[in-house]
């Protein structure tokens, strides 16, 4: 079912490479520089539209802008699972040189999530007021939250189109192109901020929901920007003539992508409620604690990105070497992986451990008695991390081969009955130190069942593979929809 070999090479390159011949810890790098550098630009564009919104309109829009995210970030979670499931799909089949393959996996995600998002963005706009009461936010942010709500849900489609695309080009070897996309998008959002919200020069003034607008316009022109690139440069993700009609969802592909996609976007809900009943722990302990774990969050967003990049490296190399069959390279990439990981991770670490203070100041004054606290529990817990991206490695290969519900278990495991369960009881031991160990021994049980998992676990002896479409299923050549294929 394979096209021949020279179908891979259809359409221009663009920042597109071959991650299935070359030097692998070279080629990890340079793919992981890109994805890092797109994560940096995303939380600091994060960080200065807050810096605006609390500038202009004070602690209640924050507020409002604070709740209005919690909700796109649960809808992002199922886009980031089905995105993941399609980018596997996708490299699988770049690396068996199967190009209509992944064109069509690329087509059904984005007939699938976008079907998707504009019934979400109708029903957000319609129940806004609704989701902000279930959600307890502050009745004073409530009015502004319901506007700024509206505008977000109004340019989810434009978002997830352009998030889908990115991902579905990195699964295609191309990391380049979705950072220059990202830095467009960030330009015009964190430019028209401040212009929308104050109405500066020639711009309305809108308040808050300048700050949503500004988001809306940067998701429309950089997702249509990417759009018109692909088929500028003919990259290999592109629908032309007979292909557009892979964007009606096949329901074989389908149900492959869904359920491949939810345990993965489950994987991040587990991360975000562990993460939000730890928050509420750490409330109890009084407000000079709970603001030095909020700056600690802060910089734990910075040490984690190596990680995070690192992984979506290994899960797009090893997707393609797994279709290409070459498992010997697999092994390599999920090693070299590691060792960058761990030296990149503990670099940042270190230094942010030496110069903390100062780094520190950035979110709080100077002679803040939070400081300290903040300093004590770096110590302690910025080690995780090292762990913590040794995990996600090795997630990252086995998802590449359609496992997706195991890490989901362990996980599970780790963060609650764990992480949780020491942060809770263990404080009768040794108080609220207990909160901050919980992170490291969390990490190392995930770790270790991680490592289990891969060296033990079946993941190797089955491949995800595109089906045959419709009319050619009748050819003995065809499989079904989403059926694991033993790889011999």
């Amino acid at each position: 079912m394979a096209q021949p070999p020279q179908q891979a090479r259809q359409g221009g390159s663009g920042g597109r490479k071959d991650l299935t011949v070359g030097p692998i810890g070279s080629t990890l790098l340079a793919f992981a520089l890109p994805t890092l550098a797109s994560n940096i630009l995303q939380s600091l564009n994060g960080s200065i539209n807050s810096i605006w919104v609390g500038r202009f309109l004070g602690e209640s829009a924050l507020a409002a802008t604070s709740n209005a995210n919690i909700i796109m970030f649960l809808m992002f979670s199922a886009v980031f699972g089905f995105g993941m499931a399609a980018t596997i799909l996708i490299g699988q089949s770049v690396g068996r040189h199967d190009i209509e393959a992944a064109r069509r996996a690329f087509g059904s995600a984005i007939g699938l999530v976008m079907g998707g998002a504009v019934v979400i963005a109708i029903l957000g706009w319609l129940f806004a007021p609704q989701i902000l009461r279930l959600l307890a936010t502050p009745g004073e942010a409530q009015n502004m939250a319901r506007d700024y709500l509206r505008v977000i849900f109004l340019g989810l489609p434009f978002s997830m189109l352009g998030v889908l695309i990115q991902m579905s080009l990195r699964g295609t070897g191309d990391s380049v192109t979705p950072l220059w996309f990202m830095a467009l998008s960030v330009a015009i959002d964190s430019s028209f901020n401040p212009l929308l919200i104050d109405g500066i020069g020639p711009f309305p003034k809108m308040g808050i929901a300048g700050s949503a607008t500004a988001t809306l316009l940067a998701g429309i022109v950089s997702s249509a920007g990417l759009l018109i690139y692909v088929y500028w440069r003919d990259l290999p993700i592109r629908l032309r003539g007979h292909e557009l009609r892979y964007l009606i969802p096949e329901k074989a592909l389908v149900k492959t992508i869904v359920a491949k996609g939810l345990p993965m976007g489950a994987q991040m809900l587990v991360m975000s409620t562990a993460g939000l009943t730890m928050i509420g722990l750490v409330n109890r302990e009084g407000v000079e604690t709970a603001a030095a774990y909020a700056v600690s969050q802060q910089l734990w967003t910075y040490i984690q990105m190596p990680a995070m990049a690192i992984g979506v490296a290994v899960s797009s190399m090893a997707a393609q070497n797994i279709g290409a069959g070459k498992w010997d390279r697999v092994n390599a990439i999920t090693r070299s992986g590691i060792v960058y990981n761990t030296i990149i991770t503990l670099v940042v670490i270190t230094a942010i451990i030496l110069f903390d203070r100062p780094v520190m100041t950035l979110f709080v004054s100077s002679t803040s008695p939070a400081i300290p606290i903040a300093r004590h529990i770096q110590l302690i817990a910025s080690w995780t991390f090292v762990m913590f991206g040794a995990t996600m490695v090795l997630f990252s290969t086995v998802r590449a081969n359609g496992a997706t519900v195991p890490p989901l278990i362990i996980l599970i495991v780790a963060f609650y009955p764990i992480r949780l369960g020491f942060a809770i009881f263990g404080q009768r031991l040794i108080g609220a130190d207990a909160l901050w160990y919980a992170f490291p021994l969390g990490s190392l049980v995930s770790l270790g069942l991680a490592v289990w998992y891969f060296i033990n676990g079946h993941w190797r002896e089955q491949v995800l593979i595109v089906p045959p479409e419709a009319e050619e299923q009748t050819q003995p050549t065809g499989e079904p929809a989403g059926r694991l294929h033993p790889t011999g």
